[in-house]
Formats: structure tokens, sequence, C-alpha cells
């Protein structure tokens, strides 16, 4: 009987073999045919094949297709007396599920040297497989990442070091493979990193670190840095695994961009010019302005106060719609358009129609704007406003409201014309303008409006002091707010005391007026204790007079008021076209006047009326001039001609 003869017929002579004790890998006897002559209980484990099913059958029950050439191969092998070690291959479970095996087999031989069958012994490989692939695959990551990512002892030596690592600091791997990880660190971070190492090696994970690297070429970079613990089996600590990215052109783009922003911000903050911030002589003022903390920290509010002289003030806010610089230049253009507008005399409605039609060649088209001229000698202010927000009124005893004032459509949007309204002024009124920052929500703007007339009540009810009003009307709206959406603009605007003294003649368009107008400016200039002022005022006073009687026709006006800063004349009558100063020449007898003012007063313009202009001057008081006047003169009372 052969060997082969001794492993045959019943499945009671399989109990001849069950491999070593305790043994976990399959094991088989097969003929060089492939029946299967032996299976021992690791292979019932492994194949789902109970001994009594797979002794007699073939082997061919475990192969995939496409791998029975092969198995004969190694039949043939072990046949001719060749003994297989740890061959790869794959084999199928009763289940058809399909296993990565490693196999080996050597021939069995009879006492002649025949070899009849082999013994196979299969190891099931497929979970290794598995995690081979993945660390394949990890390995790819590891090599192909951008980033560099290398492995250190608690300590701080180099143990890996992967592609990315000498293209960033300049090392090869050989170099700093089994080197301390102080080759990077710059001088003054030894300790920052040992820090690391240890916070680490107590288990911590730190993310995205920033800090600094020194290159081989001496270069500093600027590092992202993201660190872990690699532990053991055990959960012992044995390692540091970090990578590392290169911030340094980000960083040196967002400083960049940081200087850019900033110099942005800049230009539009200069732009902004807060013109109200400047106190003028009719007027007294306090203004915040809160930038956005959003986007470029930047926007289109403007606001401003002018000194129109002959004490007058006026009085402009604005808000161009959107954010950013783009709409801080527009308002920078608007806001000097609007001075110079004001300046050059145009009423409310006026400058309002010229601006609308300035507004609709820039790039931002949606405008709101208010604008107010005060007259506090005469006690009347004129506004106009375009799509703005209410101007409120806050009263003795702090008494509130809102301006009855049209509201008007925006700026640039044309087609629809704006109205201007005549309002009373008392001495001792304050205004107050906002932007839609302070009183800005998804909802209920009407009463967001009327918290802020509260708050203004509130604010003045126990002090007239602008400043503190201003300060409390902000933290009344904007409660521990440091984060703004829009930009946020306040002008509280007061007119605190009238004129000292003031009067008016009415007088003939004639040229006997003329005298008449300079006996009745000479007998209130003494009167008020102002003759150091009389020459000057008498001169330039007949030169607008005769202006009046040679170009307008009717009667005139002659207006004498001074404050306790400076002396005003004005002269109304029915002409409408605008006096200009021109340079006459020499055979010429007039058109000298105008300069004559210019050069000897202290200011000069001219502003519409209803029916025709006023042209006026004034002249700063002497130094330590008595500011009083008669009781009997305080105020505007008519003078017959």
């Amino acid at each position: 009987m052969t060997s082969a003869d001794a492993f045959t017929g019943s499945a009671g002579h399989n109990d001849v073999f069950q491999g070593p004790a305790g043994c976990s890998n399959a094991a088989l006897i097969k003929t060089l045919t492939g029946k299967i002559l032996c299976w021992n209980p690791a292979a019932e484990l492994l194949f789902g094949y109970a001994a009594s099913e797979a002794v007699g059958a073939y082997v061919r029950m475990l192969l995939p297709a496409g791998l029975r050439e092969e198995e004969n191969r190694l039949l043939e092998r072990a046949g001719r007396g060749e003994k297989v070690r740890h061959y790869e291959t794959r084999r199928l479970t009763r289940d058809g599920r399909l296993l990565d095996v490693d196999v080996s087999l050597w021939p069995i031989r009879e006492p002649d040297g025949a070899i009849h069958a082999a013994c196979t012994v299969i190891r099931d490989i497929t979970s290794r497989k598995r995690a081979d692939a993945k660390i394949d695959e990890l390995a790819v990551v590891v090599e192909s990442s951008q980033d560099a990512i290398l492995i250190k002892t608690l300590d701080g030596q180099v143990t890996f070091w992967n592609g990315a690592a000498p293209r960033l600091y300049g090392y090869a791997v050989g170099e700093m493979v089994g080197r301390h990880i102080g080759l990077l660190i710059p001088p003054d971070l030894k300790d920052e990193e040992a820090e690391l190492l240890e916070r680490v090696g107590h288990g911590e994970r730190i993310e995205h670190y920033e800090t600094h690297r020194a290159a081989a070429d001496g270069r500093v970079l600027d590092i992202d840095v993201t660190l872990w613990p690699i532990r053991d089996r055990s959960g012992v600590i044995t390692g540091v695994c970090s990578t590392m990215r290169d911030m340094t052109e980000r960083k040196r783009a967002e400083q960049q961009l940081t200087a850019l922003h900033a110099q942005q911000q800049h230009v539009a903050l200069a732009l902004h010019l807060m013109g109200a911030s400047k106190q003028i002589p009719s007027a007294r003022a306090a203004t915040r302005y809160l930038p956005s903390t959003q986007g470029q920290g930047v926007g289109g509010d403007w606001l401003d106060l002018i000194d129109l002289g002959a004490g007058r003030a006026g009085v402009i806010i604005g808000d161009v719609m959107g954010r950013g610089f783009e709409a801080a230049v527009v308002m920078g253009q608007l806001r000097s358009a609007a001075r110079a507008l004001a300046l050059a005399g145009l009423c409310p409605y006026e400058l309002m129609r010229t601006l609308d039609v300035f507004t609709r060649g820039l790039p931002e088209q949606f405008v709101t704007c208010t604008y107010l001229e005060a007259d506090p000698a005469r006690g009347e202010m004129t506004v106009c406003s375009a799509g703005h927000l209410p101007t409120f009124l806050i009263g003795p005893g702090a008494s509130v409201e809102a301006l009855p004032v049209p509201t008007g459509i925006p700026l640039g949007v044309g087609g629809v014309p704006h109205e201007q309204v005549s309002l009373p002024l008392r001495a001792g009124t304050t205004l107050a303008l906002c932007t839609d920052g302070l009183v800005e929500t998804p909802h209920h703007f009407d009463v967001r409006l009327e918290h802020l007339a509260t708050a203004l009540g509130e604010a003045f009810t126990d002090t007239q002091d602008l400043e503190m009003a201003a300060d409390r009307t902000l933290q009344a709206l904007l409660p521990d707010t440091t984060d703004y959406a829009d930009d946020v603009s306040l002008l509280l605007v007061s007119f605190p005391t009238a004129p000292l003294a003031a009067v008016t003649a009415q007088l003939r368009g004639e040229a006997a007026s003329v005298p008449t107008g300079r006996r009745f400016l000479a007998e209130h200039l003494h009167r008020w204790h102002l003759a150091p002022l009389a020459d000057s005022a008498l001169l330039l006073a007949s030169e607008l007079m005769t202006n009046a009687v040679c170009h307008a026709p009717g009667p005139l006006a002659v207006e004498l008021w001074y404050s306790a800063r400076e002396l005003g004349v004005e002269v109304t009558g029915r002409s409408t076209p605008r006096p200009c100063a021109r340079l006459a020449d020499v055979n010429e007898e007039s058109g000298r006047g105008l300069l004559l003012v210019e050069a000897l007063a202290d200011a000069w313009g001219t502003h519409p009326t209803a029916d025709g202009k006023t042209v006026w001057f004034t002249l700063l008081l002497p130094p330590h001039q008595e500011a009083t006047a008669p009781e009997a003169e305080a105020g505007i009372a008519p003078h017959p001609a």
C-alpha cells in the first residue's frame, strides 16, 4: 500500500492527519491530479467545507475561475520534487468569498522515492493584503503630498522625511533622517519646539499651529504645523508625526492685502473728511462716525457743516448706497461738489437739483441726501431732502419732533423735482441728522425711528452738551455693539444765540438812497460803539448799494447786524444775476467795486432770494471789542427811507 493509499478510504482515515497541535493554518493532502485525501479542522474553518465533504472531492472547488492552470503547474512542480514556499494566490470559500492566501506545498514520497501526492498548507492573508493596500495607498499619499511630512521621536530625532520635505527645507532624506529637528528651528524658538513635543508626548493633538522654520539656505519660513502622537499596540506614545505647510507666500499676500486694505481705508476715511467736526461761528456741532466692521470697513456716509457767511450755516448729510472703497470715492466726490455748490450760494433746491444731475454720471447712482440752510439771524431754515431719513428738531424742554420736510426721491434717479420748505428756527434749537446705519433693522423701521426720537429726548433731558448727548444717543440705539454691518453717522447741530443786534432799512431803488443808507449805517455803528469799523463798512456798503441801484429795478433793503465775532452788512435787491469780481481796464471809470469788497472784507458772498438776491460782507470785530447791544435794538427792526 502506498503512502497516498494510507489516506484514502473512509473519512475516519482523515483523523490520521490533523496537522500540528493548535495549528491555525489550513492543511490538506491531495493527489497530483487534485483529489483531496486529507482535510484538517483549520481548513474546515477557513473554507467552510466539512472534512466529509472535502475528502474525495477535487481541489478545483476552491479555485477561482482562471486559476486552475496555475494549480496544475503547482502540482506539476511538486510532482518533480520541488518545494513551493509562500506562493501568494487566491482561493474560494463555500459561501463564495474570495480569499487572499499564502500557499506552501511539498511532495510526499513513497519508500521507493516515487511522488503521488503533495501536502499543502494554506494561510489566510486577506487582512494583511488589505492592510498592505492601505499602507501602499497611504505611502502614495504621503509621498505625493504637497505638505512636508516627517516623523520624529519624542526627543526630536527625525525618523521619516517625505518627498515634499526636501522641496520645502532643502535637506535631502539622508541629511535629515537621524538628525535632530532642531536643525530646522530658529534659535529663538528652541523652547517653543520643546514645549510642542512635550504637549504631544502627553497625548495632545495640535492642529494648524503657525510658527517659523529655517530652510537650508537660511530663509525663515512661515509654517503651519499639525502634530499628533504615534502610539504602539499597547497605547504607549513612541513618536510624533508632523505635517508642515509653507505659509510664506500666503502670509506675504495677506500682509500686502492688509496693507492695501489699510491704505484704502485711510484714503476713504480721508475722503470722508468729517466736515462737521470743525466748528463754525454760527453753530455748534457734535459728530459721530462709526465705520462698518465688515468688508473694507468704509462706506458712503458723509456729513458736513459749512460756514456760508453772514451768520448762516449749511448742514448736509448723505449716504451712498453700497459699501467699500468705491462707495467712499463717490461719497468724496459728492461731498466736495455739495460743499462747492453751497459756498457758491445755491439754495437747497438748486443744490439738490445740480447734485442729482451730477450723480447720474457716477458709478454708484443711488444716493440719499438732506441739505439744510440755517439763518439764525432771521430765525428760519430752508430744507430739501432727496430720499433721506427725517431730520429731528430738539427744542426747549427736550421736546423732539421730525421736521415736516417732503422726503423726495434719491439722487441719481431723476424725473421728479425735489421740494424745499422754509421752517422757523429758534435760538437754542438743536437739529439731529443721521444715516440709516443708526436705525437699520430688517423689520419695523418706523419703530426704530421712534426709538431714535425717544433716545434724543432722553439724551437732552438734563444736558445741553452736544458731545454727551451724542454719546448717549449712540449708546441707546447701539448698546454694547462692536459689529456694524453699515456705516453709522450722527450729526447734532445747535444754534445757541441770534445776533446781538440787527436792524433793517427799506430804501427806494434810486441814487439818492445810497447816502440815506450810509447815514443809516453810520448812525447804528456809532450807537453800537463800532466806530473803528465804520470807514470800511461804509465804503463797502456804498459799493453794494450803488450796484443794487444801478442793476436792480425796484426797492432795496439794507440790513446791519453784529454778533460777538463780526459785523455783517447785507444788501438785497431784485437783480438775479450773481455779481462777479473782474479786472477793469485802466480807462474804465467803474468795475472795481467788487475787487474792493474782496480786498477789504473778511468775507463776502451772495445768496438767492424769492425775487432777487442778497449780497453781503462781514468784518471781524477788533480784539476786545465790547460785544453788547442796546436792548431796544435787539432783533430786526424796520427803518424808514
